[in-house]
């Protein structure tokens, strides 16, 4: 799926709607799931409709056992040993403040 075709909201409608196919593989109910992650039913059913929070998402994906999905969301960055060798071990804390369109090849850079 190419995520950049899709709207913030068609993203988060994602989300949703991938948790909810995990939680029915899982068997779960959505009032389980509710009682296990200490939020409401309420929360949950937005959560699955695409309108909850990072904060409920995480629980859920604790509570699903699926945390470890969370390095194909978001991989860590990997840095090339020149630039490593460039920086002498410090780690970047900040960008540049460069004003320039995003690219996906910037993400290379990292």
């Amino acid at each position: 799926m190419d995520f950049y075709t899709l709207s913030d909201k068609g993203i988060e409608g994602e989300i949703g709607r991938r948790i909810k196919a995990l939680r029915l593989r899982k068997n779960i109910t959505q009032k389980e799931l509710a009682e296990a992650t200490t939020v409401s039913l309420n929360t949950i059913k937005s959560l699955e409709s695409g309108s909850g929070k990072l904060s409920t998402v995480i629980a859920v994906l604790r509570e699903l056992g699926a945390l470890d999905q969370i390095d194909n969301f978001i991989p860590e960055p990997s840095i090339s040993p020149l630039q490593l060798a460039r920086m002498q071990g410090r780690q970047r804390e900040r960008a540049s403040g460069g004003r320039r369109k995003h690219r996906a090849e910037d993400d290379a850079e990292w």
